[in-house]
């Protein structure tokens, strides 16, 4: 089958399409036909070589941490699924490998498919939405009426992020560049505001505050109420182990204001994913589709910013 994978880490040049053994499911596991997966912008610090302090890496290692797709095997002592049901799910937490033509996952990784998105729109949501499901109902206890402030809103978690922060009845305010302000709001925020020149001491003040960039989290923190909570969800890219180090100190020190979470949803959080993508409360934002083969110009485009969703690859030969 083909891979995506790299054996060294630099630059998205690294990237190639491997021909490897299809896997086989073990006990418990299900073989899954991948029909798409999402590329997710944390793996190019991954790919860098960023990680290499505080990750194991052995080579050659894989790309992808969700997909779509449908049952093609399963393991002993799986009853819950069967042959040819169309799933979506994660791979273990702190594995990739989603970006191949099968994968090969615990049964507790998987949940049903939405039924009103293709499987090609449902790939931009599995890592997404459980992230921002996990931010704003376990870590955040968002309230209805609170004032929600979402950092990076265009991308992948932050999209997610503005529309569940709605459905859940709160007035999100959420920072992006200038070409995206209209979009966000259509998206459900109530007030979008050019991150290019608003500081953080022009904000006002907010209940939860959903970082996806990293940078500059004691500013950030300033603007909480008196009970805020900031939920850092990245890192700041040009310091990745020393911003991780300083945001678990700041968790640490104040774990009622500042959290941080490695997103590993159990199974029941990936079947509610997919109840709140039928019902609405979520919709999955696509950037661009790009076939396999694209995969290093997807990296490069990750690494220029300004992604409206997620990117997706298609899995289907064409």
């Amino acid at each position: 089958m083909r891979a995506v994978q790299f054996d060294r880490f630099g630059p998205p040049e690294v990237l190639r399409i491997n021909d490897i053994p299809t896997p086989q499911p073990g006990p418990g596991e299900v073989l899954v036909e991948v029909h798409a997966a999402s590329v997710d912008a944390g793996e190019t610090a991954f790919r860098a070589g960023k990680m290499r302090r505080v990750t194991r890496t052995r080579f050659p290692r894989g790309l992808g941490s969700d997909f779509t797709g449908r049952v093609a095997a399963v393991g002993g002592d799986v009853r819950a699924w069967k042959v040819g049901a169309e799933v979506w799910g994660l791979m273990p937490h702190f594995t990739f490998g989603a970006i191949a033509d099968y994968v090969a996952v615990p049964e507790q990784r998987l949940a049903r498919a939405p039924e009103n998105l293709s499987l090609l729109e449902a790939a931009a949501l599995p890592v997404s939405g459980t992230t921002a499901m996990t931010a704003l109902t376990d870590k955040a206890q968002l309230q209805s009426g609170e004032r929600l402030l979402v950092r990076g809103a265009t991308g992948g978690v932050g999209s997610v992020t503005v529309q569940l922060g709605k459905a859940l009845g709160a007035h999100v305010t959420a920072l992006a560049g200038a070409r995206n302000l209209d979009w966000i709001t259509q998206l459900g925020a109530d007030e979008t505001l050019n991150y290019r020149t608003t500081r953080p001491d022009d904000l006002d003040r907010f209940d939860v505050i959903v970082d996806v960039v990293g940078t500059d989290l004691g500013a950030y923190q300033s603007r909480l109420t008196h009970r805020g909570r900031l939920i850092a969800l990245a890192f700041d890219p040009d310091r990745v182990v020393s911003s991780m180090l300083s945001t678990g100190l700041r968790a640490a020190t104040t774990p009622r204001r500042i959290k941080m979470f490695s997103n590993n949803p159990p199974v029941e959080r990936i079947a509610e994913l997919t109840r709140a993508a039928e019902a609405g409360t979520i919709r999955p934002m696509i950037d661009t589709v790009f076939p396999m083969h694209d995969i290093a110009a997807v990296h490069h485009r990750l690494e220029t910013g300004g992604v409206r969703g997620k990117h997706v690859i298609n899995m289907q030969r064409l």
